[in-house]
This record gives C-alpha cells, sequence and structure tokens, in this order.
C-alpha cells in the first residue's frame, strides 16, 4: 500500500481549483485511497492508495489528473505534446545479457524547486520499489542537463575499470566497491553482482551518470535545485514496465508545465523513440454492463462517465490512457465506470438462491488423510508453494516433473511452483538437528506440474522420519497404514530414482495407476542437505487416491 505526501495548497495549483480537505478525502475515494493525515502548519497531507496497479497515482500530478475528470475541469485522455526529438542515448550490445532496457528524454522548464525534486524523488523510489520490482524491472534516474556532452552511452563494463564518486559519498569508488560499500549497493547490489560485467551510463566524453540500478554519481547524476533542463533515463528487465515508468513521469513533468523532447535509443541493430505514447484500445457492451453492474446506461452516459475515467470512448471502442498499465480486459474499464456512477447508487437486488455452505468431499477425504498421519505419530509441518529448482532439482536430486517456473520473481529462493514436498521436509529436517530423535514430519499440500501444455494441480501427503535405526521397512508400513486406513491396498515396485539409494526405493500402483514412491534418502542428498542420520520419505498423490476411493 504506497503512502505519499504532497501539499494539498500545490494539489490545488494542479488542480486549477480550490478543494477542501474534505473534499479532498471524497476524492481520494475514487483512487482506492484515503488521507491519513493532515498537518495544518506545514500543509502536509499523508494519503494511502490501496491499488497497487495504478503507479502514477502515486504523485500529486497524478492525482491532480485523475481528479480533474472527477471534478470536471477537464475529461478524456489528457494530451501529452512532444518536442522535436535532438538527443540520443547510444546502447552496446554488450548490455543485453545483463539489463537490456532503456528509455529517456529531456524535460524543459520551469527551475525545479526543493519541494518539485522532493516529489519527483518520491514518486521514482515508489514506483521502483514497487511496480519496479524493487528496482529490478525497472529503476529511473534524473540528471542535470547542462553538464552532460551527447550522446549518451549505454554498456557494460568490467567492474573493476571504471571509478567515480558515488552519490553521498566523498570519494571513488570502482563498481565493485560500490556494492559492497555503498548502502544503496549492499541493498540493491543483488541485481547486477551475478554477472561478470556491471551495466554503466556514461556520457560521450566518458564521465559516469551512474550504475544501474545502483546509485547516480555524485558529478553528472546529481540533479541540483533552480535546474530548468535535465536527462530522465528508465532501465530495466521488464521492456512494458521500463516504458510504462517513463510515460508516467513524462505526463508528470508536463502537469508541471515542462516540455517533453523525445529521445532516440540506438540499438546495435534497431531504433526507438521514447516516451512511446500507446494507444491501446479495447472494446466493451451494453451487455456486458448490465451483467456486471445491472445497470442500464446509454451512450452518452457511458461516455461521460469513461471521460471522468480520463478515458477516451467512441460507440462501444474505448480508448485507454497511456499511463494506465492495469487496464487488461474490459471488465476493468466497466469497474472504473462503477466507480465513477458510484457504488452507493447502485441499487441492492435481493438474494435469488439460498445455499448451505459445507466442505467439498476432497477437503473431508483430505483431513482425514492429515488426521491419520497424526495418529501414527508425524507431526504437521505447513510451508509455502513456491520453491526453486536449485533446491528441488540439485539439492534433492528430484527428477524434473513438469516445474512451473515464475517469470517475474521476486526472490530466487520462490522462482518456481513445487513440484514436491519431499525437499521441503528434508530442509525441515536439517533446521531441527538439534531437537531429539526420531523424528517424524509430514506435510499435505499442493503441488504443480506441467504435462504438455496442461498445468494441474496435485494434494500430496508426504511423510519424512529420520533416526539412527530407520530403514525402508518403516517408510513401507507407513504407506501400508495409509492405505488400509483407507480400504485399500497398493502393488509395490522397485523405483530408480536419484534421490533414493538403488535397491531401497518402490513405486505404489493401484490397479496400474502410480499414486505413491517411497524410500531411503540417498547418502548424496543427506550431505546435499546437511544431514547426518539417514532419513527415509514416503509421498502420495491424494488427488489421485481420492479418485479412487469415489
Amino acid at each position: 500500500m504506497p503512502t505519499i505526501i504532497f501539499s494539498l495548497k500545490d494539489l490545488n495549483s494542479l488542480l486549477h481549483k480550490k478543494i477542501s480537505l474534505h473534499e479532498l478525502e471524497k476524492l481520494m475515494e475514487f483512487a482506492k485511497g484515503e488521507v491519513e493525515n493532515y498537518d495544518e502548519q506545514t500543509d502536509e497531507v499523508t494519503a494511502s492508495l490501496d491499488d497497487t496497479n495504478q503507479p502514477y497515482l502515486w504523485s500529486a500530478e497524478g492525482l491532480s489528473r485523475f481528479f480533474k475528470g472527477i471534478v470536471g475541469t477537464e475529461t478524456g485522455i489528457p494530451e501529452l505534446k512532444l518536442e522535436q526529438q535532438r538527443e540520443e542515448i547510444v546502447v552496446d550490445k554488450s548490455i543485453h545479457p545483463i539489463r537490456p532496457f532503456i528509455t529517456g528524454f529531456i524535460a524543459r522548464g520551469p527551475q525545479i524547486t526543493d519541494y518539485m525534486l522532493k516529489q519527483f524523488v518520491q514518486l521514482q523510489e515508489k514506483f521502483c520499489d514497487n511496480y519496479g520490482r524493487k528496482r529490478r524491472n525497472a529503476s529511473i534516474g534524473l540528471y542535470s542537463f547542462k553538464r552532460i556532452k551527447f550522446p549518451v552511452h549505454y554498456k557494460a563494463v568490467n567492474p573493476e575499470s571504471i571509478r567515480f564518486v558515488p552519490l553521498e559519498f566523498d570519494r571513488p569508488l570502482n563498481l565493485k566497491e560500490i556494492l559492497a560499500e555503498h548502502p544503496k549497493g549492499k541493498e540493491y547490489g543483488h541485481i547486477i553482482s551475478h554477472h561478470d560485467k556491471y551495466p554503466i551510463l556514461v556520457d560521450d566524453a566518458g564521465k559516469v551518470l551512474s550504475l544501474p540500478p545502483i546509485i547516480n554519481s555524485n558529478d553528472l547524476g546529481k540533479l541540483e535545485i533552480s535546474d530548468t533542463e535535465f536527462l530522465f533515463e528508465c532501465t530495466g528487465m521488464d521492456e512494458e514496465t521500463v516504458n510504462l515508468g517513463t510515460i508516467i513521469f513524462a505526463y508528470t513533468l508536463a502537469d508541471r508545465g515542462y516540455k517533453i523532447e523525445p529521445m532516440r535509443m540506438k540499438y546495435p541493430k534497431t531504433e526507438t523513440i521514447t516516451p512511446v505514447i500507446s494507444e491501446e484500445k479495447t472494446k466493451i457492451t451494453h451487455e456486458q454492463i448490465k451483467q456486471l453492474l445491472g445497470l442500464e446506461l446509454g451512450e452518452s452516459e457511458i461516455k461521460k462517465l469513461l471521460e471522468k475515467a480520463r478515458y477516451d470512448y467512441d460507440n462501444g471502442t474505448v480508448t485507454i490512457p497511456p499511463f494506465r498499465g492495469d487496464i487488461l480486459h474490459p471488465f476493468d474499464v466497466i469497474e472504473d465506470i462503477a466507480i465513477m456512477y458510484g457504488y452507493d447508487k447502485i441499487e441492492s437486488q435481493p438474494m435469488q438462491t439460498f445455499t448451505v455452505g459445507g466442505t467439498l468431499p476432497l477437503q473431508d477425504f483430505l483431513d482425514k488423510v492429515r488426521e491419520l498421519a497424526t495418529g501414527f505419530q508425524y507431526q504437521e509441518a505447513f510451508s509455502t508453494v513456491l520453491s526453486n529448482k536449485k533446491l528441488i532439482n540439485e539439492q534433492a536430486r528430484f527428477q524434473d516433473a513438469g516445474t512451473v517456473e515464475i517469470e517475474n520473481y521476486a526472490s530466487e529462493i520462490y522462482s518456481v511452483v513445487r513440484t514436491t514436498l519431499i525437499p521441503i521436509l528434508l530442509v525441515l529436517l536439517s533446521k531441527n538437528k538439534h531437537i531429539d530423535y526420531p523424528q517424524k514430519v509430514f506435510e499435505e499440500g499442493i503441488v504443480t506440474r506441467r504435462h504438455g501444455e496442461a498445468v494441474i494441480d496435485y494434494e500430496f501427503l508426504t511423510l519424512a522420519s529420520t533416526h539412527s535405526l530407520v530403514t525402508f521397512t518403516e517408510a513401507k508400513q507407513a504407506a501400508n497404514a495409509i492405505l488400509a486406513s483407507l480400504g485399500m491396498k497398493g502393488e509395490y515396485e522397485e523405483l530408480d530414482h536419484p534421490t533414493f539409494i538403488t535397491g531401497r526405493a518402490a513405486k505404489v500402483s493401484i490397479d496400474g495407476t502410480e499414486i505413491a514412491i517411497l524410500g531411503e534418502i540417498h547418502p548424496q542428498v543427506l550431505e546435499n542437505f546437511g544431514l547426518e542420520l539417514p532419513v527415509v520419505a514416503v509421498e502420495i498423490n491424494l488427488t489421485a487416491l481420492f479418485g479412487m476411493k469415489k
């Protein structure tokens, strides 16, 4: 939930209309936010916004642009006038595997005040940390234009080959030293530290602007009060996020009276002019509006409501504002129609059907199995559904069972959806070596596996036991006990699996369908997890078992 601070007087100036604190509180409801505090002495408003998918609202400029539509001073998509492109950023091919995307533009206008600079930095930090995934997907830099010799060059270099003085420091450091010593290097260095080369922005005279996405230089990378011209750039791993951050800032500065001069991004084989002003469109119908909202609206009313929300509309076709990156479906647009219409004005309807709540048969079955495992003196564990390939495939040596990977993960530790629970229980046992033995643990939960184009969730039960005398027999006894308690019996067949010791592992089938694997964990796997005593594990596919039970 982003929280921003701005001046009420400044918001009124941007809005070209004086509103009271009470009126602001009402307007914030349209932005899915609220005023948390107002300091009369400083005129500072502290506001929080619940929607993390609309970063253009995380500034006084963005809020004023949105509020203009509601109060009627300006409706529809605001025009962003672009000047003639003159400068360029030359992108070297060496940067592609490290941090491939960059955008930029020049802003020329009024002198930057201390308050304006704080507002720009606030939006910069909120966007990069929240929407930009802690600077991985996107990070933004602002630079004083007057000291830069164009074109600017974006490339990858040996981390020990360049030295510069970073912001807030008084001595030069090489790029590796910045990651080790500078506070921002310690916080964000993991984004680039695993590469042999690091990204760098330098001007045509070889002076450093910044080490993206870590820190600007204390020379060219320092934006100063009273500057009237400056360079904006955004780099990142996700092109869509980089473009969105750029267009949001372009609109923000235009709202402040700056003229926006595009820049050419000159890649080795192509070039683009940024900021990119998209004109995405979507279709909505009267039937969809009635289905979702229960409202029968005419064309003129739909047009009025959407233009209040800063869209353009013409006969069923909605043009989405360039600074909105959250519109994925026509229903998203219809939600904005409801907001502008007013939820309090939509009449409630009586319930048409009545049902009695209850658990699904599958859940009753799962609960019964969990009770059985507890009755067999196994202690229950709970873990997250996200894991990583290193843990599953390397440490546990578990064969790839159709791994679903997260495209834009926040941490490599949680970069895939788990395909087995065995490695998770091994981690648990490794962290409890100081506890008395024997140790018997189990977890019942979802695992996800890909089968061709299909991605399927399964409910699994996994049990693990460790003590000095544990053997395959104990694992088989546990599996037999579970199946027998459910009135079922399995057929055992020797299993060759890297996670288990050869000759001491088996798969269990019922009527030709494999429903479980079990065995003694391989010594190499035990060593990988730092386990000193033998371990046996049983993993049962409860989804398959439930289907047979039915």
